[in-house]
């Protein structure tokens, strides 16, 4: 199965203001970085996509395991050689943060400086990581396989939508 029209993008805009005597000077952004990946598995190419909303319970915790338990929406198995991008959007409605990290053992190693390390997602927040290069994030199955998404404290359960880009080889 082909993964096509495949395009990632991220835009800023924004505008600061200062009123001054005669004048209000202003500093206007309008940021549009777009990546596109081509079907396939070298630089700037993926061709796995693992998409899904999920909730964790109170205190949950779950691991992301790329080497062959994830499904895509037709119901294949997915195993990941590599991991291109990651996008985890936090809901606003959660209390608790969605914990992202990369385990200390059997974690996918490049997406995070070392083994334990990870991101806090706010409610309403979200963390982004993208690495167009041939080499993404290496997986390895039974021991550079997983990513661990935690909810951070008890009394509420968190939702969160998760999608990952990559390659089989």
């Amino acid at each position: 199965m082909a993964l096509t029209r495949t395009k990632l993008s991220l835009s800023l805009i924004a505008a600061q203001t200062k009123p001054d005597d005669l004048s209000v000077p202003q500093d206007l952004i309008d940021y549009l970085k777009t990546l596109s990946f081509a079907d396939g598995a070298g630089v700037g190419a993926a061709n796995l996509l693992f998409h899904d909303q999920r909730t964790l319970a109170a205190s949950g915790t779950e691991n992301l395991d790329f080497a062959g338990t994830l499904a895509d929406k037709f119901g294949q198995t997915l195993t990941f050689a590599r991991i291109k991008a990651v996008l985890v959007v936090a809901a606003a409605a959660n209390t608790n943060n969605v914990n992202f990290t990369q385990p200390a053992a059997n974690g996918v190693p490049g997406m995070f400086l070392a083994a334990g390390d990870g991101v806090a997602v706010q409610p309403g927040g979200m963390f982004l990581w993208v690495a167009p290069s041939a080499a993404g994030a290496v997986v390895t199955a039974a021991t550079g396989d997983l990513l661990t998404v935690t909810n951070s404290a008890a009394g509420t359960s968190v939702t969160y939508d998760v999608i990952i880009l990559g390659a089989a080889t």
